[in-house]
């Protein structure tokens, strides 16, 4: 990167992507240990019980790093863009 031209910063396209980076790892962590990724993402997102999120591959700590409210954010703004 040149040092003579000032970089825009997007903090919420940052966001974003770390949000949809995370989603895709715990999504393939709950698929690989046999649970329906969509049912146990709700059920967290719903009622905020990391229990439903598997431990394995980290993936329930991995999920508690995002506050609930920028998932849901992320994932109506994906839909939107999809409509």
């Amino acid at each position: 990167m040149s040092q003579d031209k000032t970089s825009l910063f997007n903090l919420k396209d940052i966001d974003s992507k770390l949000i949809h980076s995370i989603l895709d790892e715990v999504w393939d962590a709950l698929e690989e240990r046999g649970y329906n990724p969509s049912n146990q993402i709700v059920g967290y997102l719903i009622s905020g019980d990391p229990g439903y999120i598997s431990n394995y591959k980290d993936a329930r700590s991995k999920i508690q790093e995002i506050d609930r409210a920028k998932i849901v954010e992320a994932l109506l703004q994906e839909f939107s863009k999809n409509k």
